[in-house]
C-alpha cells in the first residue's frame, strides 16, 4: 500500500526523537569545548565508514566552510577523505589501521577525535581511539544504541536509541548541525578568552605569533594593535 514505507520510517524516527531531545546538553557542552579548542589552535579529526564517512565529511565541511554566518575557517580533517593515504595504509598495514595511523600523523595533544558509527563495533574506529589516547586527544563518538564498544572506548559518546541504522544516521546528521550551531554561537566568547585583559609588564615579550624583523607594532592598553610602522631610529 502506498505510503506504508514512509509512515513506518517516520514512526521509527519519531520514537527515536523522544529520548534524543535529552542530548542537547551534551551537544552544547561539546560545542563550547570544540570552539575553544579550534580558536586555540587545535583541530578536529573526524572519521567513519560508509554513510558515516559521508556524514563525517559533512561535519568538516561545515567547520572549514561555514554553517550560517561568515567567519574564519576552523581546522577540521575527515580522515577517510584522503584516498591515497587510506589506500596506501590499508594496503601496507591493513584496513584496521587506516584511521589510527593518520591520527598519529595529524593529532596533537589537546585535539579532538570524533568518530561516527551506527554499530559502534568497527575495528578501524576502535584502533583510532587507541591511537588518539596514546597521542593525547579527547575522543568523542556518535553511535547507535549503547552500550557498544566504541561508546565505551571514547571519553564521551552520543548514542542514538534506535535499532534502525537509517534513523541513527539521520539523527547523527541532526547532531552535526546542532553541534556546529553551538560552535558558531560560542566562537566570540572563545576568541575573547584568548585576548589579554591587561598589557604585558614593561620589558616582557610574548610569543603570540611569528615576528617580522624591522616592523614596530604599537599596542593599546588592551593589547590590541593600533599602529604599525617601520622600526629603527631616525
Amino acid at each position: 500500500m502506498a505510503g506504508d514505507l514512509l509512515d513506518a520510517h517516520l514512526t521509527l524516527l519519531a520514537e527515536a526523537l523522544l529520548p534524543y531531545r535529552d542530548c542537547e546538553t551534551l551537544l552544547a557542552r561539546w560545542g563550547t569545548e570544540l570552539a575553544r579548542t579550534l580558536t586555540g589552535g587545535g583541530r578536529l579529526l573526524v572519521a567513519g565508514n560508509g554513510g558515516s564517512a559521508a556524514e563525517a565529511q559533512h561535519l568538516t565541511a561545515e567547520l572549514v566552510g561555514k554553517l550560517r554566518d561568515d567567519r574564519r575557517p576552523l581546522s577540521a580533517i575527515a580522515l577517510h577523505a584522503e584516498t591515497s593515504a587510506v589506500t596506501a595504509i590499508g594496503n601496507d598495514y591493513g584496513y584496521d589501521e587506516v584511521f589510527a595511523r593518520q591520527v598519529r600523523a595529524h593529532g596533537r595533544v589537546g585535539d579532538i577525535l570524533l568518530l561516527m558509527s551506527t554499530s559502534g563495533t568497527s575495528a578501524n574506529l576502535l584502533r583510532a581511539v587507541d591511537a588518539a589516547r596514546e597521542v593525547g586527544l579527547r575522543c568523542w563518538a556518535f553511535t547507535g544504541p549503547a552500550p557498544n564498544p566504541l561508546a565505551e572506548a571514547c571519553h564521551e559518546a552520543l548514542p542514538i536509541a534506535s535499532a534502525d541504522g537509517q534513523v541513527v544516521q539521520e539523527l547523527h546528521l541532526v547532531s552535526t548541525h546542532v553541534l556546529c550551531e553551538y560552535v558558531e554561537r560560542e566562537l566570540p566568547a572563545a576568541a575573547a578568552r584568548r585576548v589579554p585583559t591587561e598589557p604585558a609588564p614593561a620589558g616582557t615579550t610574548t610569543s603570540a605569533g611569528p615576528v617580522r624583523a624591522g616592523v614596530e607594532v604599537l599596542l593599546d592598553g588592551d593589547g590590541r594593535q593600533v599602529e604599525a610602522g617601520q622600526g629603527g631610529t631616525a
